[in-house]
């Protein structure tokens, strides 16, 4: 069976939430085909409708991630996008790694779902503003890096792809994240290689986190609280 782009598998154990993205995305010209309940129950529903998107609660039983890792395995071209009350960084990125292409907090206007997997289709990677800017605001101070007394001139675009590669993110997960494309993300990587003399992305971002482990200790030291060596 070919994917047909409109149409939606939702996934949520909360039965009224699930009624209530239906009656929007239907609304909006989508057609949800199925719902589930758990993450077998998605994955199960995908396999018969293969939709366009698979709209899958975070904590739902059997894990949403999980479901959307199997998802992109079984069918690659179904776009996932995560919905979750979360609003932790680290749920944000494990759902960029299990392959989302959106996500989205369940406090929000349901109204935008529609918009939101349009915008997916377009190519954007679509993430709430407050988690947005929680990524920016956990970015320690940019104080130069001293490397054999020299200090590498990182382009503004150049420090977000290095601290993105230390928050452990891959070259996907970076292109979603500053909306560029993967080949200028490697043509940064190999800036950034080349300023901080090292021999490849892997030593860049650990000198960074160094760097960080450092400010965060200097932070510390004056409020009572430390990091551990």
């Amino acid at each position: 069976m070919a994917l047909t782009p409109r149409t939606v598998v939702v996934a949520d154990d909360h039965a009224p939430y699930r009624a209530l993205v239906r009656q929007v995305l239907e609304a909006a010209g989508y057609q949800v085909r199925a719902e589930a309940a758990d993450a077998g129950g998605a994955l199960q529903a995908v396999l018969e409708h293969r939709p366009g998107f698979a709209v899958l609660d975070v904590r739902m039983p059997g894990g949403g991630l999980q479901a959307a890792r199997d998802i992109k395995i079984v069918n690659p071209p179904t776009f996932v996008v995560m919905i979750t009350v979360s609003d932790e960084l680290t749920d944000l990125y494990e759902a960029l790694r299990a392959g989302a292409s959106g996500y989205v907090l369940k406090g929000g206007d349901p109204a935008r779902l529609p918009e939101i997997l349009d915008g997916v289709v377009a190519g954007e990677a679509v993430a709430p503003a407050t988690l947005v800017q929680q990524m920016v605001d956990a970015i320690p101070e940019r104080k130069h890096l001293s490397l054999a007394g020299k200090e590498p001139r990182l382009t503004e675009r150049e420090w977000e792809v290095l601290e993105l590669l230390a928050d452990g993110c891959s070259t996907g997960e970076i292109s979603g994240l500053l909306f560029v494309a993967e080949v200028t993300v490697r043509t940064h990587v190999a800036a950034i290689v080349h300023k901080l003399g090292v021999r490849n992305r892997t030593e860049a971002a650990t000198i960074l986190l160094e760097h960080r482990r450092r400010h965060w200790q200097t932070a510390g030291s004056g409020s009572g609280f430390g990091l551990e060596p």
